[in-house]
């Protein structure tokens, strides 16, 4: 799966949303410390940023190395590229050492994971017992009720060209496996909900969409999804609404977070 959002590492940077303050200060309260975060599929280091500004030092890593071509440097931030399964010595010796780290994140990329590998890496890094391990997704994004009608057939006819993982999001994450015990202050692992906006114009979301796994595994087929006949459908809602083609608009990501902490061993 790494490959495809190689080759649309670009607009990926471009359109992506960034996750709301209000999920990474909930995050942060629930870990008794702050000096070592480790962010796992950093991609092009949107959540590795958030997490510099509360821990003292972050690791980003991605096993896309074009990804990491469009992070932007910060001194308490690094990023390593890693490959896609890792022995708890190559965790160790590429990451962190056992026992080191008091958060792990994942946006957006869980359900990518070879889980039983990746799990037994976060057992080995985090510490005992009140390391912390938090992953969320967002879901179909919500505009106005224009727009959203035509992003919802869009979305209905790129299914054919989406990973099953892909169901894992449409559940919020409520389905995936997650064997960790909830963290102070709550009594589940959640999903517990936020939302992220971004101000985007018409463009810039339509370079959001070009950015899905779908649309290039579909172009990958020789198969077009944005063809003009959809872009002009997505162009007239745009319009429909205060601001014309070109302007603006608020668009919301609901965020859905998983999070838990190791057992006390």
């Amino acid at each position: 799966m790494a490959e495809l959002f190689v080759k649309q590492s670009e607009p990926y940077a471009q359109a992506r949303p960034d996750y709301p303050k209000e999920l990474f200060e909930f995050i942060a309260t629930k870990t008794p410390f702050h000096d070592l975060a480790w962010d796992v599929g950093t991609g092009t280091g949107q959540a590795a940023h958030s997490l510099a500004e509360i821990y003292k030092n972050v690791i980003g890593t991605d096993t896309s190395l074009k990804q990491l071509q469009f992070t932007t440097s910060r001194p308490n931030i690094r990023y390593e590229q890693t490959p896609p399964v890792m022995s708890t010595t190559e965790v160790n010796e590429k990451v962190a050492p056992e026992s080191s780290v008091d958060l792990v994140t994942v946006a957006q990329a869980l359900h990518w994971l070879d889980l039983p590998n990746f799990y037994e890496q976060v057992r080995f890094v985090l510490k005992k017992p009140n390391g912390v391990v938090a992953a969320w997704c967002y879901t179909l994004p919500r505009v106005n009720d224009s727009v959203d009608q035509v992003l919802d057939r869009f979305y209905a006819e790129s299914h054919p060209y989406w990973d099953s993982a892909r169901k894992l999001v449409e559940n919020e994450y409520r389905d995936i496996d997650f064997p960790f015990e909830p963290v102070d202050g709550t009594n589940e692992t959640g999903p517990f909900q936020f939302v992220s906006e971004k101000l985007m114009n018409l463009e810039e979301f339509l370079t959001y969409l070009k950015s899905w796994s779908a649309y290039q595994t579909a172009k990958d087929k020789g198969v077009e999804l944005l063809v003009d006949r959809v872009v002009e459908d997505f162009k007239g809602a745009w319009e429909s609404d205060e601001g014309g083609s070109y302007g603006k608009k608020v668009v919301k990501y609901p965020v859905f977070l998983r999070i838990g902490k190791v057992k006390n061993v």
